[in-house]
């Protein structure tokens, strides 16, 4: 039997380096359509095949069980690297991984500690206190607000920034948070979402930060209809209601798809303000909105956390916020 499948994985090796692998990438529950991370993801890929001029395998899992066929599949096919977008896709990508060593995989906001896989993980706690900076100072009321998606660690940490942000321009805001569940559909439930946002406008938050997925519309549509101000995640999502949206937290999730295309490099690869993989938008929509002295205070801090001179706790480190 093992044999057998080393003459298997030399022939899928083989045929892999004949066909030049071609990349595959599998998006999360929300897709690629999704107006925040799938959507990020699929940019990097986009990147790619505009650079090289080749194609890419795709697939949007619609339930549990098909991020492991479809990594499985792809892997069966020689397909390398094969990219898994989001942490639930951590352990598909283990199984696979372990049983394909030949391959390269890739997997984004988890670690999966094998020779062929590449890790992406974000230092998030530093835009969200970019964005938090912003919410504090353009609030009127004094309390701003925040709704997650699935209560995990990652989604405490981007919270944790966002107060740390909004405290230190503003030491006496107040806040309203809420997570909108403890499973993976919490990030695909834009009627949820949108409760919780008029929850918090009604306890007096007049911005909200959205860090929900698709879950995560819900959240910007009630502060639209509140008359309060929205701030996206993970892609400029300003230009979905201009005028109204603050600004969003950029998460730059095309740059790993674009770098493991390019060519895994097994092992963790960390990304931040540093290496221009998180920032907050400013363009036309919300231009009006962030006035000088709000961006020269923004980007001084912004400056001086890439320096090293200012600290912003990650809570999955050191367990709390404070």
């Amino acid at each position: 039997m093992k044999a057998r499948q080393v003459l298997v994985a030399a022939a899928l090796a083989l045929a892999a380096g004949a066909a030049l692998a071609q990349p595959a990438i599998i998006f999360e529950l929300g897709g690629k359509n999704d107006k925040s991370f799938g959507e990020a993801a699929w940019r990097g890929a986009e990147a790619w095949k505009r650079e090289t001029g080749k194609p890419y395998l795709e697939f949007e899992i619609a339930n549990a069980p098909q991020r492991e066929q479809a990594a499985r599949r792809f892997a069966e096919r020689g397909a390398s690297p094969i990219v898994g977008v989001g942490f639930p896709q951590a352990s598909a990508i283990d199984k696979v991984a372990r049983d394909f060593p030949q391959l390269r995989f890739a997997i984004i906001d988890m670690v999966v500690d094998l020779p062929n896989v590449q890790s992406f993980v974000y230092r998030e706690h530093e835009g969200a206190f970019l964005v938090g900076m912003l919410a504090a100072l353009a609030s009127k009321t004094g309390t701003v607000g925040f709704v997650g998606g699935q209560d995990i660690p990652l989604v405490r940490k981007v919270l944790c920034g966002y107060e740390q942000g909004a405290r230190f321009a503003r030491p006496g805001v107040k806040f309203t948070s809420a997570m909108t569940g403890t499973t993976n559909a919490a990030w695909t439930d834009p009627a949820r979402g949108a409760e919780l946002a008029k929850t918090q406008i009604a306890q007096g938050a007049d911005v909200m930060f959205a860090a929900a997925g698709t879950t995560g519309l819900g959240v910007l549509q009630a502060a639209k209809d509140g008359g309060i101000y929205g701030i996206g995640v993970d892609v400029n999502q300003n230009h979905l209601h201009p005028g109204t949206m603050l600004t969003s937290m950029l998460k730059r999730v095309d740059l790993a798809v674009l770098q493991a295309f390019r060519g895994v490099q097994p092992g963790v690869t960390v990304l931040g303000l540093k290496e221009g993989a998180l920032d907050y938008a400013l363009d036309e929509h919300n231009a009006k909105l962030i006035t000088p002295d709000m961006k020269r205070r923004v980007d001084a801090a912004k400056a001086e956390i890439i320096a090293g001179r200012l600290k912003v706790i990650d809570s999955t480190v050191t367990g709390q916020c404070r």
